[in-house]
């Protein structure tokens, strides 16, 4: 059976699995990742390497972050093939190696859109606490998924997602002040000189414009969150690249209505919670499919879109856009706002396109924390982004494994017959 086939033909599931379970899970899969679509994933992204040795260190490399137990360091990962000898050689491999990592990405990327099927790109912010001050971006830093302050590193993830999985294909690292203007640290960490100063948001806009000038890639609609405050210059980059977005926005967000059939229209900006309070009469009913909470189970919320326009400075007004708001509890206030420039859209397939972050929430909880994203130890700028993009390739492994859809399913009927 092709990997593809075999993608549609499964079934998925998604409760968070008992802690006994997730072992379970993790070495069923990396045991089915090292079939067909192992071969078939080294085959499409080690072939542009130079040199045998270098596609044999990349091999060994996604080996071992497929069956390392505990933390996906060099140490652990060359213990999986050849101890202390093996750890130098790897160490060298994707700390002081010249090779590039975005062709491998972009393979990466093309592989899937074979047999993924990805139906958007979402952007996704990952923090990774460190206890040391010398990884490259470290600094304390706000987790607002969390509500806490961490020391440790921040990066945006570019995840190409459907139904059925979702595996990230690129990466950018965000460096706070410290990082950018302070030569001694840019230089002991390797950091090149085109990386320099950006927010947050312009961090997780360009790594979604990045992803959109590979070659041969299709573009996707972009799902990213500017609840930050800089959404207007996130929109006008993107809509300047001809990416398509759906982006959350905060419910104090002023738009201005666009279609004059509406009550509102030419009463200038208005806050997005007003705007759709004031036509929360238009609500209706969707039905999504939640891949998260267990088996595939079917759910409903109250949505509704209506036409608006981001108000200039100038008083000139961008392209037409749709605001998208979605009721969990229908006697309560909006409870997600979305604007996207996808104003041809039913209000349904814009709601359930925005379910994807859901999918891509868990797969990076069940697999991507377990294929090790989150734990390159060493300090160095491109080590940094080898590690990550290898570990990218085996959370691809192991989510595109029937092995692992088998391995969920088991643990999951398991740990609900256990309570």
């Amino acid at each position: 059976m092709s990997t593809s086939v075999a993608i549609k033909r499964r079934a998925t599931t998604g409760a968070a699995l008992p802690a006994a379970s997730l072992g379970v899970v993790r070495s069923t899969a990396a045991a089915g990742a090292n079939g067909d679509v192992h071969a078939e994933l080294c085959s499409a992204l080690f072939a542009g390497f130079p040199r045998r040795d270098q596609r044999l260190k990349a091999e060994q490399y996604l080996h071992g972050l497929l069956t390392a137990q505990g933390r996906k360091s060099i140490r652990n990962i060359a213990a999986q093939i050849g101890g202390p000898a093996a750890e130098q050689s790897l160490h060298h491999f994707v700390s002081s190696s010249t090779w590039d990592w975005q062709p491998m990405r972009a393979a990466l990327a093309r592989y899937l859109e074979r047999n993924g099927c990805p139906q958007a790109w979402v952007v996704r912010p990952m923090p990774i606490p460190k206890a040391g001050e010398h990884s490259v971006g470290v600094d304390r830093r706000f987790d607002p998924e969390r509500g806490q302050v961490f020391h440790g590193q921040q990066a945006f993830g570019v995840w190409f997602a459907s139904d059925e999985l979702s595996v990230p294909v690129n990466w950018r690292l965000f460096l706070p002040d410290p990082w950018v203007n302070d030569r001694t640290r840019r230089d002991r960490a390797e950091v090149p000189q085109e990386a320099g100063e950006e927010t947050l948001e312009e961090c997780a806009v360009a790594v979604a414009l990045d992803t959109a000038r590979w070659a041969d890639v299709t573009r996707k609609p972009v799902l990213l969150d500017i609840r930050g405050g800089a959404g207007r210059a996130a929109l006008t980059r993107l809509a300047a690249a001809g990416v398509p977005v759906v982006a959350r926005i905060g419910p104090g967000a002023r738009l201005a209505i666009a279609d004059r059939s509406l009550p509102g229209f030419g009463a200038g900006p208005l806050s997005a919670h007003q705007i759709l309070e004031s036509l929360k009469g238009l609500r209706r009913p969707v039905s999504w499919v939640d891949t998260v909470a267990g088996a595939r189970t079917s759910r409903t919320s109250l949505a509704t879109a209506v036409r608006v326009a981001l108000p200039s400075p100038g008083g000139e007004r961008m392209r037409p856009l749709v605001l998208l708001g979605e009721w969990d509890d229908p006697r309560r206030p909006v409870s997600r706002v979305w604007i996207s420039d996808l104003t041809n859209s039913p209000v349904g397939s814009l709601l359930r396109l925005t379910k994807l972050e859901r999918r891509v929430e868990r797969d990076f909880a069940e697999v991507g924390e377990g294929a090790g994203l989150r734990d390159f130890v060493g300090r160095s700028f491109r080590g940094w982004h080898r590690h990550i993009t290898l570990a990218s390739a085996a959370h691809a492994a192991t989510v595109l494994s029937t092995g692992w859809e088998a391995a969920y399913d088991a643990g999951y009927a398991s740990g609900r017959t256990a309570s």
